[in-house]
């Protein structure tokens, strides 16, 4: 465990000294193949974790006069940190491989964060969602053989396996069982807050790049499948933001926001291995540590309280960048049947009418995650076979 006074205390760069050009921002890019896969999932997870500061910061002035001008400041450069960060990605991704990336920062992180989180219920919703975005994995790596020929396992590198799980065709609920009992704002843990933020941040950024890729395709069933699991990703950020305390003002909400950033940056930094990419989250940290201590002020002056009632305690180990296949196989063996009704995570039997008639209704045409993999079934070198799905 390390004390808060060292992570969360350090003033960091001042604002006006945060600068960027161009050039570094737009810079190298990494290599697909020759960088290890979790130095892409550090990459992903930050972009997503700065768009979402972007749309929190954005939300949060239409509703604060007052704080318009931070925000606004701030805003501009996590805006440039989430491009210096999105551009490390290289074009030699198609997207559908970066689709694969995704999902696998999907499984990676959200294993880890399940294994690290107190409150055995946000907990449990973790291994709820991970399950789903696991048999996403599998459903977009059939469609990458389909289309290009590839081996998805190019991309994971050995580190996430290609397997289904709970079927991509059940995740489909009523709204009313999306919804999840949030943490206390009084009683949870630091890292109970920090871990809601994260992950919700994660699923936005996923949602959003189908969203935006799935009209690109020409393929009929590629345009299906992107549709179809869109709108899980949708069920999953509505999942994990009614984790959050409603009842946290928006200066709270920004305040955990930062230190969930400055928490991130510095997981990022501890363990990544390319030197280049290293020094760009070291120098990300220290621009958070910046922004945390601004809002710091900004909570002390508006809403006449300390800063510590938010951010007191200790912090527990950092985000595990590793394999989480022992901990996926276990969750898959003991958890694959849960079915959400209400609030509550209940064995498929007992699901509620509501979701099983709205699925029903959604599938009545057919389900792409279905018919793109039918017959798949990944093995080493698959990009190499002359065998490809019908």
């Amino acid at each position: 465990m390390e004390t808060l006074t060292s992570l969360f205390d350090t003033k960091g760069c001042p604002l006006e000294k945060q600068k960027f050009t161009w050039r570094e921002m737009a810079g190298k890019p990494i290599s697909k193949l020759d960088d290890d896969a979790f130095t892409r999932v550090r990459i992903i997870l930050m972009n997503g974790i700065e768009t979402d500061a972007l749309r929190l910061k954005n939300i949060g002035a239409r509703f604060n006069g007052h704080l318009r001008q931070a925000l606004a400041e701030v805003r501009r450069t996590e805006q440039h940190q989430a491009t210096m960060v999105n551009w490390l990605l290289s074009a030699d991704h198609s997207p559908l491989e970066t689709t694969v990336a995704y999902e696998q920062v999907a499984i990676e992180v959200t294993a880890a964060v399940a294994q690290n989180e107190p409150d055995p219920y946000q907990a449990q919703t973790y291994r709820f969602g991970l399950l789903e975005d696991f048999d996403h994995l599998y459903r977009y790596s059939a469609m990458l053989d389909r289309l290009e020929g590839k081996d998805a396992n190019n991309i994971l590198q050995g580190y996430t396996d290609i397997i289904p799980s709970r079927p991509t065709t059940v995740h489909h609920r009523a709204p009313e069982d999306d919804l999840r009992d949030s943490y206390q704002r009084e009683s949870a843990a630091l890292i109970t807050k920090i871990h809601a933020a994260m992950i919700t941040a994660a699923e936005y950024q996923t949602h959003d790049y189908y969203m935006t890729i799935g009209p690109t395709f020409a393929d009929p069933l590629a345009r299906q499948l992107y549709a179809e699991i869109a709108s899980v990703e949708e069920q999953h950020v509505t999942q994990y933001g009614s984790l959050q305390d409603p009842d946290e003002s928006f200066l709270e909400k920004w305040l955990i926001h930062e230190a969930m950033e400055v928490y991130a940056y510095n997981s990022c930094m501890e363990q990544e291995e390319n030197p280049r990419i290293k020094a760009i989250w070291e120098r990300f940290l220290d621009y958070e540590q910046g922004h945390l201590h601004l809002v710091c002020e900004l909570f002390k002056k508006y809403e006449r309280r300390d800063p510590a009632e938010i951010l007191g305690g200790s912090v527990p180990k950092l985000i595990e960048f590793k394999s989480q296949r022992e901990f996926v196989r276990k969750t898959l063996a003991e958890e694959m049947d849960l079915r959400a009704k209400g609030h509550d995570y209940v064995d498929k039997k007992n699901e509620g009418h509501a979701s099983r008639d709205y699925r029903n209704q959604l599938n009545s045409e057919g389900v792409p995650a279905e018919a793109v993999s039918a017959g798949y079934q990944w093995a080493p070198g698959t990009e190499l076979s002359l065998k490809k799905i019908s």
